[in-house]
């Protein structure tokens, strides 16, 4: 990474702090005061928006580490947060545990769900476990649906209570923007950090070649099986979030499309960093609204297009995003972020 002239790093702790310089530690006090005094002065919509965006955030997180940094393909990331929501609002309803018991334990559940779908991906690759997971979507909402109908409710809406915290309820956008915002910085911080550890650096060289890296000794089942734990972990935070945010959901909220938005929006912010799923996130998002607000403008201009063809322009925008990146962007909009920062930081000396 290039420092700005005269910052220099005399111990390994500097080295691989995240944050280097005095502008630094600046800019991130700002981004907290931005994030406390936000709300004040936002719509309820607008607040309404943020929190999903946040909640998707978590997920792709998850996405992130399973492929930008070990290489594996995740198709089933939207059944992975089913089974967190859906682990949440029953410990919560039947057992009458608290939101933070039932949050971590949501996670738990999902990276369980999500090794025995790991496994296989020691002996099956590209295509190959791109259908695991596929199947792993599919496979998890039916079970959800059918066997498990008399606790789950089947695809009847399970209903569940807000979290609370000293007397607290979060029950207004207001409030839970502070939970989920908390949550989303705490899940963000831990992912940047394991990409610093032993552990990231072995699924960075099982990403890059899988051979090589047992030759070098790691193990190369236990790099992979808990490269998908640790996102349906994420996967299952955000589920529980997911839960007592709508506090009445369906499998309809986790379906096999949301998947395939998980991992555009990895694919456009950048995989392998932690900025890329904050990125694309946020692109899709803003690019989900614009489309929403453009569209009582093309039905007045085009009449004769149906209901139908006018709400499928969103997946044509969001196809045709995802390939211009593919093409002219591939490595996503956090290696663009990258490249601004160092022609500022050398300008006007760009050689």
């Amino acid at each position: 990474m290039s420092l700005p002239c005269g910052t220099f790093s005399t111990r390994y702790e500097q080295a691989f702090a995240i944050l280097r310089t005095k502008t630094h530690w600046a800019m991130m006090v700002g981004l907290f005061i931005v994030l406390v005094i936000l709300p004040l002065f936002l719509s309820s919509h607008l607040l309404t928006v943020i929190n999903i965006m946040l909640i998707v955030m978590i997920g792709v997180q998850g996405i992130n580490i399973v492929t930008g940094y070990c290489g594996q393909i995740n198709f089933g990331q939207a059944a992975f947060m089913a089974v967190g929501a859906y682990s949440s609002a029953l410990l919560m309803n039947h057992f009458g545990l608290s939101f933070w018991l039932c949050l971590p334990a949501a996670g738990i559940m999902a990276a369980l769900v999500g090794i025995l779908f790991g496994i296989p991906s020691v002996r099956v690759k590209g295509l190959y476990l791109a259908l695991v997971t596929l199947a792993a979507q599919f496979i998890i909402i039916y079970v959800i649906e059918t066997p498990l109908q008399g606790v789950t409710g089947g695809q009847w809406a399970l209903r569940t209570s807000a979290p609370k915290l000293w007397g607290i309820t979060f029950d207004t956008q207001r409030e839970l923007f502070y939970l989920i915002t908390g949550i989303t910085v705490l899940m963000t911080f831990f992912a940047k950090n394991l990409a610093r550890t032993r552990v990231g650096r072995n699924l960075v060289a099982v990403r890059d070649n899988d051979i090589a890296a047992e030759v070098m000794g790691i193990n190369i089942f236990r790099t992979k099986v808990l490269a998908f734990a640790i996102c349906s972990f994420y996967a299952g935070v955000a589920g529980s979030l997911w839960a007592h945010y709508q506090r009445a959901f369906t499998t309809t909220d986790f379906s096999f499309m949301q998947s395939i938005w998980f991992v555009g929006m990895l694919i456009v912010g950048g995989m392998g960093t932690t900025l890329g799923p904050i990125l694309g996130t946020i692109f899709i998002t803003l690019l989900d609204q614009l489309v929403l607000w453009f569209t009582p403008a093309m039905i007045t201009v085009l009449p004769a297009l149906t209901a139908a063809q006018i709400s499928s322009i969103a997946m044509f925008a969001f196809a045709l995003v995802i390939i211009v990146f593919l093409v002219w962007e591939p490595r996503g909009l956090a290696h663009r972020w990258q490249i601004v920062k160092t022609s500022y930081r050398l300008w006007p000396f760009a050689y």
